[in-house]
């Protein structure tokens, strides 16, 4: 196997490796994982895997959890079925920086995705360093967030096209979730910039020490978050890959984020992903 790094900040691709192949070879998957865990991002051509090779390989990271909003496949749960249409134009759950799931209590500790199907150009996707963009921060910045801990969401994002009592069921099944605004990565010791688009607000923003009069926390909190959130966008801390049938990512859900681009005509983009149980960030 090689390991050819795609930009300096993120992410590389595989070569001349079958992921059904990693099943059973522990050396082999061993030699993924430290890749994984080094770029955050790995990228794999050409790997004509069947489901169950799919899931099996991703259990090897650690248990699957579905999604409850984008269904899984009948015969493999965990493997969730993202798949758009032409007759889905304004579906754009995916059209946005984000973190896999952090208004789950535990996040998943990363993903599996397997292209079916795709445009015959558009519809890449892209993925952000977030512990390049916390090391990155002002020290002043990071002085500000250290102790600061952010609200999750997703009624506010997936919630918010459901009827309202659709949408309370959901934030009922999914009470908002709390995290640490700057995470450690439980593998490496990094520290992690891991707030996104589900995060909707600060939690213990409001104290004395940040806050004499009204403005200072309100817009003050906003426009911080909004200012980290916004780090996802630098390019230096970006890779973009470009899809095709039987084209594979994995990636480390706990350092970074990644925006499915909608930028493709009207047209099938059929993908499957296997998403990781990850555990509670601090």
């Amino acid at each position: 196997m090689r390991v050819e790094q795609l930009t300096c900040a993120i992410g590389a691709e595989l070569v001349d490796v079958h992921l059904g192949d990693a099943v059973h070879d522990d050396g082999l998957f061993a030699a993924i994982k430290a890749a994984l865990l080094e770029h955050k991002v790995l990228f794999l051509r050409d790997q004509k895997i069947t489901r169950a090779e799919h899931v099996a390989f991703a259990r090897r990271f650690g248990e699957l959890e579905g999604h409850p909003v984008a269904g899984s496949h009948p015969e493999h749960p965990g493997l969730v079925q993202i798949y758009k249409t032409p007759e889905q134009p304004n579906d754009r759950y995916e059209n946005s920086w984000h973190t896999d799931a952090t208004w789950r209590a535990a996040p998943p500790m990363g993903a599996v995705l397997r292209c079916v199907e795709c445009p015959p150009v558009g519809g890449d996707t892209m993925w952000a360093n977030m512990v390049l963009a916390y090391e990155n921060l002002p020290q002043h910045v990071k002085d500000e967030i250290a102790d600061l801990r952010g609200s999750h969401s997703i009624q506010a994002s997936f919630g918010a096209v459901m009827p309202i009592e659709k949408r309370l069921a959901l934030k009922a099944q999914y009470p908002d979730a709390e995290h640490p605004v700057v995470r450690t990565h439980p593998e490496t010791g990094k520290k992690v910039l891991f707030v996104n688009g589900f995060t909707t607000h600060f939690v213990n923003y409001h104290t004395p020490a940040r806050v004499r009069y009204g403005q200072d926390g309100n817009p003050g909190a906003a426009q911080l978050l909004q200012y980290l959130i916004s780090q996802a966008y630098i390019p230096e801390y970006q890779v973009r890959w470009r899809w095709r049938p039987d084209s594979v990512a994995i990636w480390d859900n706990r350092s970074t984020q990644h925006y499915a681009v909608m930028d493709y005509p009207p047209c099938h983009r059929k993908m499957e992903r296997a998403g990781i149980i990850g555990d509670v960030p601090y």
